[in-house]
């Protein structure tokens, strides 16, 4: 059995005990290898190999760089960063095998500050979806309720940090990934400004909408892995405010607070309540046409770049496939109609690719642009995910207040705008369904602005207070 107060601590926590001797790397690595096996049906890992980590953990007992940094923490890394001593397999049949030649920049940046490789995540197939729900490597369960998908398509990390298997890991974001899972299973999630982090060694969807983000327990610990990978040593405390009075939050509510699941409305309700309370300043303007600029971006940028940028990595990492090997091992039937669809007739056209680059997306990125401007508002505040989890296999449509809706569509409606307009965007636990399922708000700010936003989630983080966990 785990020791259960080993694998409750936060990063932070576990940073703090270590740098104090209150416990040892060795004892910590140990806990969370107990926990990730009594945790083993939600199918979360990939790939792990717990005598290296142990020999890892050993070495930082023994060069006194327990604490420092990053030092002694393992972590979980989503199936498709680079790593050279577990697999890369983006968790589709022809990359199976797949170990990199060398580390993704951001994971060297991890393991520089001392963090540790504690095991390779599950994740939608090639990350085209966001149920988890992939039929190479098995389907992912919810930690609140195995029966459920936990996100995706980070959804095996998101599960793995709900679970207590590892206390902070990193995901990858093109448009939900990193923190519709997160809200799904009741952890933080921050996808930052596109460009705050290399996207290299990443085994990718689209360059201009993919980026990694952390996802940890509490937004303090996203702070932390934030600086690591960027090689910033963090610094509590720093640049920070005390207080959310006078705090300026917009709230769109055409589009993102529409037909919204009864407990998320009730849910996003009871915060707003509290923030109001604490003295923030609601903006009622709503986001012009944000909704038909995001559908002109989205698929064209992402389906478009998708056939260009995975043959480049594969020759750029020497992987010895071509993009049809790839395509013929997929298991996955929803990522491989789309990947299909991209390889005959009805590939996405160069010139609608080149529409979205050239029009649509700049007019998307100055739409965000001009709402913080005129507003004056530090952030927007909108439910993350419109409905809680839903059951495994739902995968092509689920219910929405007596209607069947289309299941990717439904997920991503209030994530994909920011991640087409490459803002900043975190999601927070806030509380629990009437069923116990986990329910998360999202704040986006305008591009560069990820400090800012930090700084005000760490703030209604400590006043909405959500400490429930699931029942191990």
């Amino acid at each position: 059995m785990a020791d259960k107060t080993l694998v409750e601590l936060t990063i932070e926590e576990a940073l703090a005990a270590l740098r104090n001797k209150s416990m040892s790397c060795v004892d910590y690595a140990d806990a969370l290898i107990a926990q990730c096996d009594g945790q083993a049906h939600l199918n979360a890992l990939t790939d792990y190999n717990w005598d290296q980590l142990r020999q890892s953990a050993i070495r930082i007992d023994q060069n006194g760089t327990a604490g420092r940094h990053l030092g002694g923490i393992p972590l979980a890394l989503k199936a498709n960063i680079n790593t050279t001593s577990l697999r890369t397999c983006a968790a589709t049949g022809a990359l199976h095998d797949h170990i990199a030649t060398t580390n993704a920049p951001i994971a060297d940046a991890l393991f520089a500050a001392g963090g540790l490789l504690g095991a390779k995540c599950n994740m939608h197939e090639l990350a085209f979806g966001i149920t988890t729900n992939n039929k190479v490597t098995g389907a992912t369960g919810n930690p609140y309720n195995a029966s459920m998908i936990p996100g995706g398509s980070s959804g095996g990390v998101a599960a793995a940090i709900a679970a207590r298997m590892m206390p902070g890991g990193i995901g990858t974001d093109t448009g939900a990934s990193v923190r519709l899972p997160a809200a799904l299973c009741g952890v933080v999630g921050y996808r930052p400004t596109m460009g705050r982090y290399s996207g290299k060694g990443i085994v990718p969807i689209s360059h201009t909408r993919d980026t990694a983000g952390p996802i940890t327990r509490t937004v303090t610990d996203a702070c932390i892995l934030d600086n690591a990978m960027r090689r910033r040593e963090y610094a509590p405390g720093a640049g920070q405010t005390c207080s959310l009075a006078g705090v300026r939050i917009g709230l769109p509510r055409k589009m993102f607070y529409e037909n919204l699941d009864p407990d998320v409305a009730s849910e996003a309700s009871r915060v707003l309540d509290l923030l109001s309370n604490a003295g923030v300043i609601f903006i009622g303007e709503d986001l012009i046409d944000v909704e038909t600029l995001n559908a002109a971006v989205s698929f064209p940028v992402a389906l478009y770049e998708f056939m260009q940028d995975l043959p480049k990595y594969l020759v750029e990492n020497e992987v010895p496939l071509t993009i049809s090997d790839v395509f013929e091992q997929i298991g996955s039937e929803d990522v491989k109609a789309v990947f299909g669809s991209q390889m005959g007739p009805d590939a996405m056209p160069s010139a609608v690719y080149q529409e979205a680059m050239s029009i649509h997306r700049p007019k998307l990125r100055q739409t965000y642009a001009n709402y913080f401007t005129d507003n004056r508002v530090d952030a927007v505040l909108f439910p993350t995910s419109p409905l809680v989890t839903r059951p495994i296999g739902q995968d092509e449509t689920v219910d929405l207040n007596g209607t069947q809706v289309p299941t990717f569509a439904t997920f991503i409606r209030n994530t994909d705008p920011a991640s087409n307009a490459g803002i900043p965007g975190i999601s927070i636990p806030t509380g629990l369904s009437s069923s116990g399922l986990p329910i998360g708000m999202e704040l986006d700010s305008a591009e560069g602005n990820d400090d800012h936003l930090l700084m005000i989630a760490r703030l209604i983080e400590e006043l909405v207070d959500c400490r429930a966990a699931p029942n191990f």
